[in-house]
């Protein structure tokens, strides 16, 4: 089939590979525009639009999808078919109606569980055991049309959203692949989502980011790996914000107040609403993240001080 790939961040490009290896003609992608990134805040290409340029593909960036110069170029190439991972805006009616087989979306968890922008980070921060990847037909609604199939995987007891998400965008790839031979070859059938188990994800902030040492330990944990690396979880010490790596929780650790900072040889400890968990890494501002213990040392941790 003729397709223009839709997608922007890194997550996209093993699907890009995948479309690139199995015969189909990829046409163009589709991407955000070009944004400052860096020190200097130069302009970046996304990483598809840079995977698109090393691959001598046409490189679409609309501000927006119902720009008429972008419908009007959809329209000059003809795609039977627009697969999407992680586009990163609304695509309008008139963009929709363009190829004949529509635009198909992969989303990485199984409909219609967490619809919206953050589903692997809500699965981890709710402490789902399961989770995957869907395949479905998009439309105006959020995440809400026909699922032409699914993958699973299980969320291991130690996974951040980013090691979970790395899997996933594989694991996609070779799905969204599976359903566009299917579609090409007349066989694919897309299910109406049940109207039960409905759940939305939408993006987490840098405030829902920000450690709760008042919660369980098992909390605290999840939080700290759904925001892993974003948007990156975070504490203070001293009314300086620090940022932590993923937690060890301790079941028969030392009884310590929310938030109380405990140094011994095997680590530094903090105090939960539960039990205490053992710090990994932890980035102060300004510095290289490096273990919990080196920067204890460094910053003269004393008995009885605490992360707000």
């Amino acid at each position: 089939m003729r397709l223009v790939f839709a997608g922007t961040p890194a997550v996209a490009v093993p699907a890009l590979d995948a479309i690139a290896a199995s015969g189909h003609e990829l046409l163009a992608v589709v991407t955000r525009p070009d944004a400052p990134a860096g020190r200097g805040r130069g302009l970046v290409r996304s990483p598809v639009g840079a995977w698109a340029d090393a691959h001598g593909v046409e490189v679409l960036t609309p501000a927006r999808p119902r720009e008429p110069e972008f419908l009007d170029r959809l329209r000059e190439l003809a795609p039977d078919c627009v697969p999407v991972v992680a586009y990163g805006a609304l695509v309008p009616p008139a963009a929709l109606e363009i190829p004949r087989h529509g635009w198909i979306n992969l989303h990485f968890s199984l409909l219609p569980a967490w619809r919206g922008a953050a589903p692997v980070q809500h699965a981890v921060l709710h402490g789902d055991e399961l989770t995957g990847a869907s395949v479905f037909e998009l439309e105006e609604g959020l995440d809400t049309g026909p699922v032409y199939g699914t993958v699973t995987d299980e969320i291991r007891p130690t996974d951040t959203s980013g090691d979970l998400l790395e899997r996933l965008a594989h694991s996609g790839a070779g799905l969204l692949v599976a359903v566009l031979d299917a579609i090409d070859a007349g066989t694919a059938r897309a299910v109406p989502q049940p109207a039960d188990g409905v759940s939305l994800a939408p993006k987490l902030t840098v405030e829902d980011a920000r450690v709760r040492w008042g919660d369980p330990a098992f909390a605290v944990d999840r939080r700290i790996r759904a925001c892993t690396p974003a948007p990156g979880p975070w504490t203070t010490f001293r009314d300086d914000r620090v940022k932590l790596g993923p937690v060890t929780p301790l079941p028969d650790g030392p009884d310590l107040k929310p938030g109380e900072l405990h140094v011994q040889k095997s680590g530094v400890l903090v105090g939960t609403a539960t039990t205490p968990v053992r710090l990994g890494e932890v980035r102060a501002a300004g510095k290289k993240a490096m273990p919990a213990g080196d920067w204890a040392r460094g910053a003269r941790v004393t008995a009885g001080e605490v992360f707000a």
